[in-house]
């Protein structure tokens, strides 16, 4: 299987349906035997979150780390879909995501999933593998999805957005729950060391801290000059720009319709939540989020 996204023609709007207990869509559960049966390798990083969480954002701080010394050239001619494939995705028989990170040139691998920790295949496990889990906070992580599936092709059509508040709760999402995904993850930090949980609010705050310390996570030694340039270079504007992280050449996306990369802001949610949804959902996120270690931002 070839990568072509600009030439592939996707399904159309899928239907969510339950896979395992989390809601899913056929693109993500097609290959799933053979994702499951992906072979990890020890120096492999698994760049996991939830969609709309920062996941390109650390996937292109994380080639930079890399390889932006070593091959520049790869940044400026390879999009970030292919630098850092998409394990899961697969649209037979035109590509699939696991076949590309097997085929990846590049030590360390560099890979990204949106599974819930209980879908992640066992030998990133077993291979001790570290992985960054990046987690925004639900409100803007809410609103950031929605303009989101309304411009993804394949998705579920998003509907208004009162409704979409009250999926986004139940769990109805493509990769099931929000609450799930950050709490299982955060629970599997506590038995898993390789982990490095971080918070999109933390890395809009101060990009080049957020930096040193995965770097420290990753035993890295890029030089202090390194990392503030990579910290300039991803910030949301440059990286909007760039045809090499900003998705325009993906045709599964509408940019039409909306941007992939759309404002990058902390507390956007304001900007579309009505005081009544807000008291809703706040009454609704303390049910659900029973856990005190883990306290997310709203606003800034």
């Amino acid at each position: 299987m070839s990568l072509d996204p600009e030439k592939a023609v996707f399904p159309s709007r899928q239907q969510l349906f339950d896979f395992h207990g989390v809601s899913m869509i056929p693109i993500f559960t097609t290959n799933w035997e053979n994702v499951q049966n992906f072979q990890a390798r020890p120096d492999d990083i698994l760049i996991a979150t939830y969609p709309k969480a920062g996941t390109t954002w650390v996937s292109q701080i994380l080639d930079l780390l890399y390889f932006g010394q070593t091959c520049p050239e790869r940044q400026k001619t390879i999009p970030i879909y292919e630098r850092v494939p998409f394990l899961e995705i697969a649209v037979p028989p035109l590509f699939s995501g696991k076949d590309l990170a097997d085929k990846l040139p590049t030590t360390p691998r560099l890979i990204k999933t949106h599974f819930p920790v209980q879908f992640v295949p066992k030998s990133f496990w077993e291979q001790n593998c570290k992985i960054v889990y990046v987690a925004r906070n639900a409100k803007d992580n809410m609103v950031s999805f929605f303009h989101f599936d309304r411009m993804n092709i394949a998705h579920p059509e998003p509907g208004d957005w009162s409704n979409y508040i009250h999926r986004f709760m139940e769990g109805k999402m493509v990769f099931g729950s929000w609450y799930d995904h950050v709490n299982g993850w955060w629970k599997k930090k506590q038995t898993y060391s390789n982990i490095h949980y971080m918070f999109y609010e933390d890395m809009i705050e101060d990009t080049e801290r957020e930096i040193d310390k995965l770097c420290s996570f990753l035993s890295l030694s890029n030089s202090a000059e390194d990392k503030k340039i990579i910290a300039g270079g991803v910030q949301f504007d440059n990286m909007k720009k760039n045809e090499m992280t900003n998705y325009s050449t993906f045709s599964i996306l509408d940019f039409k319709i909306s941007p992939f990369m759309r404002k990058g802001k902390v507390a956007d949610w304001k900007n579309h939540f009505t005081v009544a949804q807000n008291e809703v959902f706040d009454e609704d996120y303390k049910k659900k989020m029973k856990d005190p270690t883990l306290q997310f931002r709203t606003e800034m």
